[in-house]
């Protein structure tokens, strides 16, 4: 029975040094393999305001592509001026009859719109509660879009946090190129597919054939890329929503011209093919972010996919296929403000922390020399493995270090010993009360389980609560802690325990030095 004890911990024993080569040449060089803060080895800090009004201006926009569409199949008037504007959908119609059958209608099939009547105009405008959870889904929509975004960069754990109702700071740790990320950043990537209602060398030329009449508030002119100008609808349901993939490739008119091929969810193959089904012969401008890319001729009835020409080089067309599959911004977003952290500060404060680690582990291997000699040794060794652990788990999890998260972990150094000086008092006892050596170990710790227990998983806790609400660097902290703890109680429970066990069997100790 005792033989089979010693083989079963000597295996023990073994298998925590492997495992402790194992996490070591894992981390190896370990500036290659964990990812650090911008606080550590500089980079650009960047605060953006997200413009949540318009994120509520589009969704009126598309209520109103819908009302349109409700209208003619109810054979309700239609109104004569449709526009969005200051968060209001604003309908005129010819009289008021036909604006009170319109707004009976919506009272029914829109409860969330509230009605204005001035004159033959009907003003709608979101209930409060309606429109504050549309802009707070329209930040959290720009927070997904910028991390699909950045992951092209290779910079895919990026820390991108909201503050406030309508902020988002980005960080961008050890970016070689942060005005291509900013470049990136700033761009809405809304596309949009319009039929050309008119075209001219110059907005005054599409005016004059207006023959003097003003722009109608639902009809906009925008250039295009040659410099022609166009008269479009400012609305439209088909758009980048509707895409189900967008890649770079090759094709045109010569079938090697770099090109962005696009190809629609079924929603949007239905009602693209719709659209150039019925306007066989006309121009359909492809419009992004206000600008019109191309303007092809409909030469026939297209369903799933097309391309974008005339992006110019390869690059162009794989920028812009990245930003198309990330998604457009449900808001635009502005630069509010920029900083650059330069690695020399990052590179005092790596030292520091350190520095500050070894002074704590040091302390702690005097003070538990001091009160339990040869057994405080073993209690600084499963500490470097505690530290080695934490990491690994850092590395695994993708976790960035930061200057709060070394801060967490010269105060889990510190917490970890707590887990040792449990057991050793109670092993004292046992020792005072005339027990054997390996039973007294063996009742040390499992008497102080239920307490190291206790006390750990209550951090756990404090540490998910931290992690959970709170943002940046506080879950940097967070972070370290929680891997901290659970290492603790490895370490503490388990490979403590194993070396208390290993050398009691293979040098036969028959008294403890504690």
């Amino acid at each position: 029975m005792n033989l089979t004890s010693s083989r079963f911990n000597v295996m023990s024993f073994g298998f925590w040094v492997l495992l402790a080569i194992g996490c070591i040449v894992i981390l190896y060089p370990l500036r290659e393999k964990l990812r650090f803060g911008i606080d550590l080895v500089g980079g650009t800090y960047i605060t953006l305001e997200v413009q949540t009004d318009k994120a509520v201006e589009a969704m009126l926009a598309e209520k109103m592509q819908a009302l349109s569409d409700k209208l003619r199949k109810s054979k309700l008037p239609l109104p004569t001026t449709k526009e969005v504007k200051n968060e209001t959908l604003i309908l005129t119609f010819d009289n008021l009859d036909a604006l009170q059958a319109v707004a009976s209608s919506l009272t029914l099939s829109e409860p969330q719109l509230k009605q204005t009547v001035e004159g033959t105009t009907l003003k709608l405008q979101f209930e409060e509660k309606f429109a504050k959870r549309i802009k707070e889904e329209a930040v959290r929509n720009d927070i997904d879009v910028l991390h699909s975004r950045l992951n092209t960069l290779n910079v895919e754990e990026t820390p991108i946090t909201k503050r406030g109702e309508k902020n988002i700071v980005v960080e961008l740790p050890g970016i070689d190129d942060p005005q291509k990320a900013k470049a990136m950043i700033g761009k809405v990537a809304k596309l949009e597919f319009k039929l050309v209602e008119r075209a001219g060398a110059s907005r005054e030329d599409i005016l004059y054939e207006l023959e003097g009449q003003e722009l109608p508030p639902d009809k906009e002119i925008l250039q295009g890329k040659e410099g022609q100008f166009y008269l479009l609808s400012k609305y439209t349901d088909i758009t980048g929503k509707l895409l189900k993939e967008a890649k770079a490739g090759l094709g045109g008119h010569t079938g090697v011209e770099p090109v962005v091929k696009f190809q629609f969810n079924d929603a949007g193959s239905e009602k693209f093919y719709e659209l150039t089904r019925k306007n066989f012969g006309k121009q359909l401008a492809i419009v992004l972010d206000g600008q019109v890319l191309l303007a092809p001729t409909i030469q026939q009835a297209l369903k799933g996919s097309g391309e974008i020409t005339g992006m110019g080089s390869a690059d162009a067309c794989k920028e812009l296929a990245v930003l198309l599959k990330s998604g457009a911004f449900a808001a635009p977003v502005t630069f509010e403000e920029e900083r650059q952290i330069g690695p020399s500060l990052g590179s005092e404060l790596i030292r520091k922390g350190l520095l500050s680690c070894l002074i704590g582990l040091l302390l702690l291997l005097i003070f538990a020399i001091f009160f339990y000699k040869l057994s405080g040794v073993l209690t600084f060794i499963a500490l470097l493995y505690n530290l080695l652990l934490i990491l690994v788990g850092m590395y695994w999890l993708g976790a960035t270090l930061t200057m709060p998260g070394i801060a967490g972990l010269v105060l889990t150094v510190g917490m970890a010993i707590d887990c040792s000086i449990l057991i050793y008092e109670r092993i004292r006892e046992e020792l005072g009360a005339g027990v054997t050596v390996k039973k007294a170990v063996n009742n040390g710790f499992s008497d102080a389980l239920v307490v190291i227990l206790d006390s750990n998983i209550t951090h756990l806790l404090t540490a998910i609560v931290l992690y959970k609400f709170g943002t940046g660097p506080i879950q940097g902290f967070a972070v370290t802690w929680m891997l901290g703890t659970l290492a603790t109680l490895i370490t503490g429970l388990t490979f403590l325990r194993t070396m208390f066990n290993f050398i009691l069997d293979f040098f036969n100790v028959q008294k403890l030095s504690i």
